[in-house]
């Protein structure tokens, strides 16, 4: 394979360039920087740069590969946030212009870990409003555009201008947030690896939530590895978090090149290939063939569980319910200057009661119950990420109706995974005829990232559909 231009590098070549002096953070940032004035004002993936900061963490990280021999594999790396993450005397508007004078105070505590790594902080990245969307569509502050196609089409979301930056070749990395599917979406159809983390392994102090119960933090990076290292940096006890689980911090590193022998591999029947696209499914199947080649067991499984979620007509709501309690003054103030979209489908949560909301949440406990007793014999499951690939901007925003019924094919899949509590990899599996990326899920057990990480891992060793780029000519 030829040598990837500067701007594709993956965060492990970054570092073998910095550890040998051939490439130095200020010389790396300064590119995209660069990078990011020509081709982002067509893409609009950002939302607001800080190259001050990124400049002066820059030469602080070169500073710290001249004096030691290994600062760490994230110093001097460049990534940028969705902006749903607090930073330091920028604003964090979640999606909306209503929030543009919210300036926060202090970093995130997800970016003050990165910090304290050496990582260098590019900007934020747009979002879907209030992080509520799979389609990736912002009709407030403008939708970032999916680089696959010189035609819009979405991106995915909500992590939509994260996924759009990485695969761009604005930055090697991004973070996200994912409450039913806003990392792996879009990375599945921006053709990237998402990693959704359990609820609990990283803090979420600082960051504008969605969903109380739901909400995880994870990256958006083009190579397996590369997303091993910035979890594994992300990982701790947040004190301004109460949800983060007391689980030790696990090295994601360790395993991941152990390879797939011993290891049974369940391919998910149920909901997940109910109506799919055809060259979807047949990439998907396609995967069992080369995880099994790769040394695993893999077998077909009916996972009825995967049924009962959406069977739960109160499912839907529960994110919409928790999103009214986080977002009233909004709805009730301001509800006209809201994306129609998302203020229109969030404030349906207020027609659940307190009741349902409890009940579903019991179902909800009972099923991943179910589940965990299912799958005692497997290791891990694999479906698609989402059922088709991107879709033309105007054919999905041509109708509420035609929103609706897209936003809903693209989180079914990931959906189930926040319900039953898995923690997941999307990673690119093919691309369809028109050129379009197609993704890969590998779901885990609650805390077997790592394990979910090693199955990615083989994959993407066996395949080069993650060495694919887009093709950034039509912007000039």
């Amino acid at each position: 394979m030829p040598d990837q231009p500067l701007h594709y590098l993956t965060i492990a070549d970054l570092t073998r360039r910095y550890r040998d002096h051939s490439l130095s953070p200020l010389e790396v940032t300064r590119h995209l920087l660069a990078r990011i004035q020509q081709f982002d004002p067509r893409l609009k993936s950002f939302l607001q740069l800080t190259p001050e900061r990124a400049l002066v963490e820059a030469r602080q990280a070169e500073q710290a590969w001249l004096k030691r021999d290994d600062p760490g594999p994230l110093c001097g790396v460049p990534y940028a946030v969705k902006d749903l993450f607090d930073v330091r005397g920028v604003p964090t508007t979640a999606g909306t212009r209503l929030r543009r004078n919210a300036v926060a105070r202090s970093d995130s505590w997800a970016v003050q870990r990165l910090t304290q790594a050496g990582m260098v902080l590019i900007g934020k990245t747009q979002t879907v409003q209030f992080a509520y969307g799979g389609v990736g569509i912002n009709h407030d502050q403008g939708t970032p555009l999916n680089p696959w196609k010189q035609k819009p089409h979405v991106p995915g979301g909500s992590s939509s201008g994260s996924a759009v930056a990485v695969a761009s070749g604005l930055v090697p990395a991004a973070l996200g947030t994912d409450t039913g599917g806003s990392v792996r979406i879009p990375a599945s159809l921006c053709g990237l690896v998402g990693l959704k983390t359990t609820v609990g392994r990283i803090g979420r102090s600082g960051v504008y939530p969605l969903s109380f119960r739901l909400d995880s933090i994870g990256p958006l990076t083009r190579s397996v590895e590369d997303a091993a290292l910035i979890g594994r940096g992300l990982q701790g006890i947040d004190p301004g978090d109460e949800t983060t689980h007391p689980v030790p911090a696990t090295d994601w590193l360790a395993g991941l090149k152990a390879g797939l022998a011993g290891l049974r591999l369940g391919l998910v029947e149920t909901v997940c290939f109910d109506q799919p696209d055809p060259e979807v499914e047949a990439a998907v199947r396609e995967s069992r063939i080369i995880l099994g080649s790769a040394g695993a067991v893999v077998e077909s499984l009916d996972l009825p569980e995967a049924a009962e979620v959406f069977q739960n007509p109160h499912t839907s709501l529960i994110t919409a319910a928790e999103a009214c309690v986080v977002n009233n003054n909004f709805l009730e103030r301001h509800f006209d200057e809201l994306d129609p979209v998302v203020a229109q489908r969030m404030v349906k949560g207020r027609q659940l009661s307190a009741v349902d909301y409890l009940s579903t949440w019991k179902q909800w406990e009972l099923l991943r119950a179910r589940v965990s007793h299912r799958l005692q014999g497997f290791d891990a499951l694999i479906v698609s990420t989402t059922p088709l690939p991107a879709a033309p901007l105007e054919v999905v925003d041509q109708s509420l109706e035609s929103y609706y019924a897209y936003n809903a094919r693209y989180l079914r899949n990931t959906f189930i995974g926040n319900i039953l509590n898995f923690c997941a990899v999307s990673l690119p599996c093919g691309f369809n005829r028109l050129g379009l990326p197609i993704g890969l899920m590998i779901y885990a057990r609650p805390f077997e990232e790592a394990l979910a990480l090693r199955i990615a891992q083989a994959y993407e060793q066996a395949t080069d559909w993650h060495r694919r780029r887009p093709d950034l000519s039509w912007i000039g």
